[in-house]
């Protein structure tokens, strides 16, 4: 047996502790036909009866309605479910539950986030964006290799610099060494900027 305490968030929604330790959150209806009383006890069964037919069942309901607004990685569904207050084994069957049909594909999500922006993003950017977002650094490399060839970054170093608006031309050796700086930062090699600015323009710099 279990120790019940039901915290009122709003007129509707309530945290649930057992033994003193948060456990999920309820709605009014749900708690109603759960009977479930502040101060009560409850059996062990059906607690994971009520994690399974409606915890459960909302975090899958809730999983899919955030990839229909927008597609994520696995580690980002998980964190945001997390945060709703789903307990983290309920969020990691939940994300399990989509990817099972394909909702959620780590692949196919790496893969079009590096095309999205290759055009106009270093490596280094790119790289650092998906670590941010948790996915496995062996995918990642994976994927860099299968979507980039040696133009593409010269393609997004002379994105960079139409940007800019530089003009070679008029540019001072002071302002190159500026855009240089700038490119350098984002994370280009000096092969990479001087190789793509050597092919749209002939001076030297």
């Amino acid at each position: 047996m279990r120790q019940v305490k039901v915290e009122p968030v709003t007129k509707t929604k309530f945290r649930i502790y057992l033994d003193g330790q948060f456990a999920f959150v309820l709605y009014k209806s749900e708690l109603s036909s759960c009977h479930l009383k502040d101060g009560e006890s409850i059996e062990e069964e059906q607690v994971q009866a009520i994690l399974k037919d409606i915890v459960l069942k909302r975090a899958k309901q809730k999983a899919m309605a955030l990839l229909q607004s927008m597609d994520r990685t696995k580690s980002e569904l998980k964190e945001r479910l997390v945060k709703q207050e789903f307990p983290e084994e309920i969020a990691d069957q939940a994300v399990r539950y989509v990817e099972s049909f394909g909702y959620v594909d780590d692949r196919r999500y790496v893969e079009s986030f590096i095309l999205s922006r290759k055009d106009r993003k270093s490596r280094r950017e790119i790289y650092a964006e998906l670590s941010r977002k948790k996915v496995d650094a062996g995918l990642v490399d994976e994927m860099m290799e299968r979507c980039y060839e040696e133009e593409d970054s010269q393609e997004a170093v002379r994105h960079l610099l139409r940007k800019k608006h530089y003009d070679p031309a008029s540019a001072s050796m002071e302002e190159k060494q500026k855009i240089y700086a700038y490119l350098a930062r984002k994370g280009f090699s000096y092969g990479e900027i001087k190789k793509a600015m050597d092919l749209e323009f002939t001076e030297e710099w």
